[in-house]
């Protein structure tokens, strides 16, 4: 995903007007391997993360 079509915290207010907490919110970094298979981009990956993750509970 090259874009977030919503700011996160457009995401975070729709996860507590849906009965959620967020316990976490994490940009992993790219698995080690990432740098054998995408030795152009690996720099990129790894500096400007593409994943978002919500770790969420139901309240």
């Amino acid at each position: 995903m090259t874009f977030r079509n919503r700011p996160p915290h457009a995401m975070t207010d729709a996860f507590t007007a849906a009965g959620f907490r967020t316990s976490r919110i994490s940009e992993p970094p790219p698995v080690p391997q990432a740098r054998d298979l995408f030795p152009d981009e690996h720099h990129l990956l790894a500096t400007a993360p593409s994943f978002l993750f919500f770790v969420l509970q139901a309240e």
